[in-house]
């Protein structure tokens, strides 16, 4: 449970970075600019804790994806970014397809008895 606490810190970190590397304009104002390095830094920092205990194919997966979706909510809300049917389809495709990166798809192994 301690890994995916991490993972959400790590997303949290990298959304709010992502936030800050707009607000830097090209590194050009410097708090923002520094606010990217320790955002990004603290993001990989739990995004490397929490793969102690999570697969990485399904850390990056959750990571990306939230990440992703919550990145373009935020210029939604915050910058006014224009929200349509593309955007809204290509959200439900990442979360459909962290949804199946997910899900447990090994089947039982056949029982060398039968």
């Amino acid at each position: 449970m301690k890994g995916y606490l991490y993972l959400a810190i790590s997303i949290i970190t990298e959304v709010f970075g992502t936030a800050m590397l707009k607000l830097s304009e090209g590194f050009t104002v410097p708090l923002p600019a520094i606010g990217v390095a320790a955002a990004y830094g603290l993001s990989f920092y739990c995004l490397s804790l929490c793969l102690k205990t999570v697969p990485l194919s399904l850390a990056y997966a959750i990571w990306s994806g939230i990440g992703t979706a919550l990145t373009a909510l935020l210029g939604v809300l915050v910058w006014g970014e224009l929200f349509g049917a593309l955007k809204i389809a290509g959200l439900i495709l990442i979360i459909g397809g962290v949804t199946l990166l997910n899900s447990n798809g090994k089947k039982a192994a056949a029982d060398p008895s039968d």
